[in-house]
């Protein structure tokens, strides 16, 4: 069993109106197992998947005043677009839809 973990940015926001969700998953994980995961830790159906892997950003950093700085690269993460069914929904912001309530 895999665990898929929300991803809470803006865009990641704005997807959920047209009933799209988007998680960080591990990079091994197809997406059967996505699905398998998705339903099994929100009780909800998924109609369809959409995978992408970023790849890590290249960092430079210095070694010494007089040598040439070296290069690393930041791990690589996968994201994966859920679909779900008509009638299907996750409640991941709606604490945040409260709290903007309650503010104004």
């Amino acid at each position: 069993m895999i665990v898929v973990t929300p991803r809470p940015t803006e865009k990641a926001y704005g997807e959920t109106k047209q009933n799209t969700y988007v998680f960080d998953v591990p990079l091994d994980a197809n997406k059967n197992q996505i699905s398998d995961a998705v339903s099994s830790q929100y009780d909800v159906e998924v109609k369809g998947i959409r995978t992408l892997v970023q790849s890590g950003k290249a960092v430079r950093f210095s070694r010494g005043k007089h040598r040439y700085p070296g290069t690393s690269y930041r791990k690589d993460s996968k994201k994966a677009y859920v679909t779900l069914a008509e009638g299907s929904s996750i409640q991941i912001f709606e604490d945040a839809k409260a709290d903007e309530k309650e503010k104004k």
